[in-house]
């Protein structure tokens, strides 16, 4: 008899239609929502950093120095060394390496000074001389006027504005390197005792995440610090030597300004390398600012195609666009130090998404799904 047994109705009914918000406009109105909500928090996050630069921007450096030093301190503590020990022996090392390079820079054009000056008059006496040989007229620039014009820039309130200003960046320079030092110390001491404490409200899953996340950020800041530095030694060695052998003044600290600029990906070497030739242009004529140029097109050939791809492959997976729009927000947002914090900042962020689901596995939505080749 159960076979034939009539089926139950229910006795409620739902009215409402389904998934309203689910379909069509509902569903983009929400995704719409969600879209603004995060680039409210975007907003707030840059405008606070912006804000706060004066402590954000040293901490940050302070951050991928710690990441970059911290194996020299854990082979120290290997060897037997004390915490408090290697820390110090660390953090002078660190200090005493950037304070040579300003002494050799500053040392170097104090020695050349001169020369350079004379050289340069040179240039641009025998430039003045070529461009009167051209078949068109030029206007010659008065000195007499130029000089009235930057003596009065001297003496107007503008320059005792922009002096008065310069003094305040001075001082904000040495609060902000002060306060860089101090949490370099402290991050290369207690680094992992200070992550272990704000993962504190993470238990599970989630702390398992912000491990993965807090290892991967570790290895990819200094990854991309030492790579970086190992590419700038090769294009400053390489340019530097090139200098040496045309004779060019200022080679060496040349050399070091290539080394620094070099931690701007994509354009710093070049920038470098045309001050280079501007150098050479002014001092020894065109010919040789033209064969400083193909030294420097040649260092970055060089660089390019067989040493970054080796030194840079696990730390830095970037495209060349997204490392140019980090650069670019990053000069907007911080100039200098922006363009350089910029991408190891970007590529911690993809490294982040990478093991955001598991130690290889990349959150969801940026998992490849089917080939991306055409």
């Amino acid at each position: 008899m159960g076979l034939f047994r009539r089926p139950e109705l229910p006795t409620t009914f739902d009215l409402r239609p389904p998934g309203l918000w689910s379909r069509g406009f509902g569903l983009v109105a929400t995704r719409s929502v969600q879209t603004l909500a995060v680039l409210a928090v975007v907003a707030v996050g840059v405008l606070v950093v912006t804000q706060l630069s004066l402590v954000f921007i040293p901490v940050t450096i302070a951050l991928v120095l710690a990441c970059a030093i911290h194996p020299v301190v854990s082979f120290l503590r290997r060897r037997g060394v004390p915490s408090i020990l290697a820390t110090w022996i660390s953090l002078i090392a660190i200090i005493a390496i950037l304070g040579a390079v300003v002494w050799v820079i500053v040392l170097t054009v104090r020695s050349q000074w001169d020369d350079l000056v004379e050289s340069a008059t040179d240039g641009i006496v025998q430039v003045t001389a070529w461009l009167d040989t051209l078949p068109f007229d030029l206007d010659t620039v008065n000195l007499d006027d130029v000089w009235a014009s930057v003596s009065g820039f001297l003496t107007s309130a503008s320059f005792g504005r922009g002096a008065l200003a310069g003094v305040s960046a001075t001082a904000s320079f040495f609060t902000g390197l002060v306060l860089m030092i101090v949490v370099l110390f402290f991050f290369l001491k207690d680094g992992p005792r200070i992550w272990e404490f704000m993962l504190r409200p993470f238990t599970g899953e989630s702390y398992e995440r912000a491990r993965r996340i807090g290892d991967k950020s570790v290895e990819v800041f200094g990854g991309y610090i030492r790579g970086t530095a190992i590419i700038a030694a090769a294009d400053a060695i390489g340019i530097g030597v090139g200098l040496a052998i045309l004779q060019i003044p200022l080679a060496i600290p040349l050399a070091v300004i290539v080394f620094l600029t070099a931690f701007i990906p994509l354009v710093g070497a070049t920038a470098a390398g045309i001050l280079a030739a501007l150098v050479a242009l002014v001092t020894h004529g065109p010919v040789a600012a033209l064969i400083v140029v193909g030294i420097v097109v040649l260092v970055n050939q060089l660089e390019g195609n067989f040493l970054q791809p080796v030194v840079m492959a696990r730390s830095l997976k970037l495209h060349a666009l997204v490392i140019l729009l980090a650069l670019t927000a990053g000069t907007i947002l911080g100039g200098i130090v922006g363009a350089v914090l910029a991408v190891p900042l970007a590529a911690a962020a993809w490294g982040v998404i990478t093991v955001w689901d598991g130690p290889h596995t990349a959150a969801r939505p940026f998992r490849k799904k089917r080939p991306e080749t055409v």
